[in-house]
């Protein structure tokens, strides 16, 4: 006999109530393993194929782990150096940045030059902030985000974890699916098979913009002599798959770094914002339809809201997880829609008429 409605939502809301007080009290420990775990189910579909083309599963990680070591060290010795030393350059030259930006709104704005103006004492003390924080600044990025052995810790355990989920991944599911409750295991998997179709289909499409447009910013930037087009092209590539924030901040980026560098040089700062133009207009009609589609329900103003929301309570931990839990509630919404309206709490008993239309 089945277990009360009342009394199946009572121990499904306990453990999404235990799910969140792992992530809160948890946070970084358990980063390296959802990365890792992200990581093995975006590339299970890849050794299921090498499975299905001889290999054994063994073989299929293996040659997996081999690929993805080389592509590792690729982007290691030939992009990684010259993106930080572009990074770094960009935050040594953001003082004189800033002085010339200040000179230019005084020439054209002689009102600033008014001491007790808001406006003057708002970039004086921006100024004297990227002065005194610039250097600080540039070694916490490049150096220490987390700590050195935090990021050492991370690297190395992050291949393993990927590693041996990867290997394991098809027994752990069918393990978890002999554990699914026999009354609603067609349910269940139905669900389940929904919420894969919806995440695969977002995240692994949604990567591959973010590296596409990544590449694209990056090569056509630095192909009309922007200064730090890689370090701004990769910014604006990473930031793609949240919604609208990817060019927005990539976009006044590059404008703004192609007034100071070319300014007076109206058609190179043109060429550097036809690039985001251009840009854009492939994402939205070439670009992410393909790779993407339209169909995965994930509406952008969803994803923003379930990754600022995740990432305030939860960190950076809250926005790798934010996207799957974001498909499943969108997945549990629509079920619970389709319940709702097949009950007759919905129909009732009335028999509908042409007025009633």
């Amino acid at each position: 006999m089945a277990l009360p409605v009342r009394e199946q939502a009572k121990w499904w809301g306990l453990s999404a109530f235990i799910f969140l007080i792992a992530l809160w009290t948890l946070g970084d420990v358990i980063l390296p393993f959802i990365v890792g775990g992200a990581i093995a189910y975006f590339l299970d579909p890849v050794a299921d194929r090498l499975e299905r083309a001889g290999l054994s599963r063994v073989g299929a990680t293996a040659v997996i782990s081999v690929v993805m070591l080389l592509v590792v060290v690729l982007l290691v010795l030939a992009v990684i150096p010259t993106l930080v030393s572009q990074t770094t350059a960009l935050i040594n030259a953001a003082p004189t940045i800033f002085r010339q930006l200040h000179t230019f709104l005084l020439e054209h704005f002689p009102d600033l030059a008014d001491e007790t103006s808001t406006v003057r004492q708002t970039l004086v003390s921006i100024g004297d902030t990227i002065k005194q924080r610039g250097g600080e600044l540039a070694n916490t990025v490049l150096i220490s985000a987390y700590g050195i052995i935090n990021a050492v810790i991370f690297m190395v355990v992050v291949p393993v974890v990927s590693f041996y989920l990867l290997l394991d991944w098809d027994h752990m599911v069918a393990k978890v699916d002999s554990w699914l409750p026999r009354d609603h295991l067609p349910t269940i998997r139905r669900l389940a098979r929904e919420i894969d179709q919806v995440l695969a289909g977002f995240v692994r499409g949604q990567m591959s913009v973010c590296l596409v447009l990544g590449t694209f910013y990056a090569v056509a930037l630095m192909a009309v002599g922007l200064q730090f087009g890689l370090v701004v092209g990769a910014i604006a590539g990473a930031i793609t798959f949240i919604p609208y924030v990817g060019a927005l901040i990539g976009g006044a980026l590059a404008i703004g770094l192609a007034l100071f560098q070319f300014w007076g040089d109206w058609l190179s700062i043109g060429l550097v914002a036809g690039v985001f133009a251009l840009g854009q207009f492939l994402e939205g009609n070439v670009i992410t339809p393909r790779l993407v589609g339209g169909s995965v329900g994930l509406h952008p103003l969803w994803l923003l809201f379930a990754l600022s929301a995740f990432g305030s309570l939860f960190g950076f931990v809250g926005m790798l997880v934010a996207v799957p839990v974001a498909a499943a509630i969108g997945v549990f919404a629509r079920f619970g829609i389709r319940q709702y309206t097949g009950s007759r709490l919905y129909r009732g008993t009335h028999i509908i008429t042409e007025d009633d239309r």
